[in-house]
């Protein structure tokens, strides 16, 4: 994708509704680290075994002064059923309209069993303190997601600025 903010780049900045209405704005965020993960959709099979790698490892996350926000086209209802079904300890936003899909450039063409539609590319980004792009992993293997963003995440802050 052209427009997917590269490794270096200042974040798109964005705010999105949270699960229970509340607001995140991604340049509150500022000085500390912040996982932005892109998935299709709530409580498909994929998307629960990657929500429930970044669940298990949440308290190593936390740790490191990281909170991980996971975004999907689903509206506000959906999150809080995907949370309360899998216990989901972290952030997940509502991008009801595809706009911040959009601007990370992973809202695009998919092809399942054949058929072309348009959707979530599975991507996510780490960002920095700084407010810029620290890592970006496209077409993410749902399983271990979490523990690979985990040992970027701990190279980055282990590497002096």
């Amino acid at each position: 994708m052209s427009n997917m903010p590269k490794v270096g780049e200042l974040a798109p900045d964005f705010e999105l509704r949270d699960d229970t209405g509340g607001s995140h704005r991604l340049s509150g965020r500022r000085g500390h680290y912040t996982v932005v993960y892109f998935y299709p959709a709530d409580d498909t099979p994929g998307c629960t075994k990657e929500a429930c790698s970044f669940r298990d490892n949440h308290a190593e996350f936390e740790a490191t002064d990281t909170e991980v926000w996971g975004l999907s086209p689903q509206g506000p209802e959906s999150k809080a059923a995907f949370r309360a079904k899998y216990g989901l300890p972290f952030t997940l936003l509502a991008d009801d309209d595809h706009k911040v899909a959009d601007q990370y450039g992973v809202w695009g063409e998919k092809i399942r069993y054949g058929k072309a539609s348009m959707g979530i590319l599975r991507t996510s980004f780490l960002v920095g303190p700084d407010g810029k792009i620290a890592r970006v992993w496209e077409k993410v293997t749902p399983e271990d997601h979490a523990v690979e963003v985990l040992a970027a995440l701990r190279e980055a802050q282990a590497t002096p600025a």
